[in-house]
């Protein structure tokens, strides 16, 4: 099976990709300046699944990512070990491409993202086959053509959300699966600053504060499994499984990591790294703490039943249904 893209590096009109893509909805997928944004060449699939890797996961992002978000990354890459993940797979906000890199082999399909220099450190990491600069609400691919849809930590970025589950319906095939995390409704409330302006009285700063947070984390959704749900339905999938993850010790741990990770951005805007010295001997004593709450985090997620209220984040597994096609909504 072939992906509709074109060879490395090669300049061509953006015409010829539009060609290619013989579904509804594609886009423009060249850079700022209008040049094509191609990375990979035809290739074919020589396994039908993808794997996740094995090596112990919160190791693997604390040598690359802040602390706070290595955790959370660890936690969710976890969850891909028991999932279906059949080939060809689309990575909606694929970002950077650190994440896919570190937990599924071998590389995925096509890594999907609005943004220009992201996607350039994806093309360091080999994490895709294929790059793609486009808008979820627009994906240049052919309609049914994808069997899995991953979107890891995106969607509560996106203000428009209906456009974009339309289309992840659209390049599904029946029987495809969607995968994604984003914060629940108990993300706000799990906030420790909040939660201290509550109990001094000062409810208003602390609804300031969580405000506040959202805007630094740029959420526009924290939302329960009721509304996405009827999110997805009117999208045309079907919600199958859903469980909370991330406890609020974790939260907490991610939330002054926010804070005391500023020299950690600075480095990285300095040198292209988060990490000044990524060895066991540096790193051992935050692995330490982060490591009781990486396992009750991922207890959480197994615990029965389940409550949206027990995590400050949730998984859901979604599927397009077998049968006759329908326009989603």
């Amino acid at each position: 099976m072939d992906i509709p893209s074109v060879p490395w590096g090669q300049a061509i009109p953006i015409a010829r990709i539009a060609h290619e893509c013989t579904g509804g909805g594609c886009a423009n997928t060249g850079d700022r300046n209008g040049a094509p944004f191609n990375l990979l060449r035809r290739h074919k699939l020589h396994t039908e699944v993808i794997a996740v890797q094995s090596a112990d996961l919160l190791w693997q992002h604390l040598y690359d990512l802040p602390a706070f978000r290595a955790l959370l990354r660890a936690v969710e890459a976890r969850f891909y070990e028991h999932l279906p993940l059949p080939r060809p797979v689309l990575d909606l906000g694929c970002g950077d491409g650190h994440f896919a890199s570190l937990t599924f082999y071998p590389a995925l399909e096509v890594g999907l993202d609005p943004w220009w220099h992201p996607l350039v450190e994806a093309r360091s990491r080999s994490a895709y086959r294929v790059l793609t600069m486009a808008n979820g609400e627009r994906m240049p691919y052919p309609s049914g053509y994808f069997a899995t849809v991953v979107s890891n930590s995106v969607l509560e970025h996106i203000p428009d959300l209906s456009p974009v589950l339309a289309e992840v319906y659209r390049v599904l095939r029946p029987g495809g699966w969607f995968y994604f995390c984003v914060p629940g409704p108990a993300f706000l409330p799990f906030l420790s600053v909040g939660r201290a302006m509550d109990r001094l009285g000062l409810r208003a700063l602390g609804d300031g504060y969580r405000g506040l947070f959202n805007r630094i984390a740029r959420h526009y959704h924290s939302d329960g499994v009721a509304i996405w749900q009827r999110r997805l339905t009117n999208a045309g999938l079907v919600l199958t499984r859903w469980w909370p993850y991330f406890t609020r010790r974790a939260l907490v741990a991610l939330e002054w990591g926010h804070y005391f990770g500023l020299p950690s951005l600075v480095w990285k805007k300095l040198t292209g790294r988060w990490i000044l010295a990524p060895t066991r001997a540096n790193l051992w004593p935050v692995e330490r703490c982060l490591r009781p709450l990486y396992e009750e985090s991922l207890a959480l997620a197994e615990s029965v039943p389940a409550d949206e209220l027990a995590g400050a984040c949730l998984f859901f597994v979604a599927q397009k249904p077998q049968g006759l096609e329908r326009e989603a909504k």
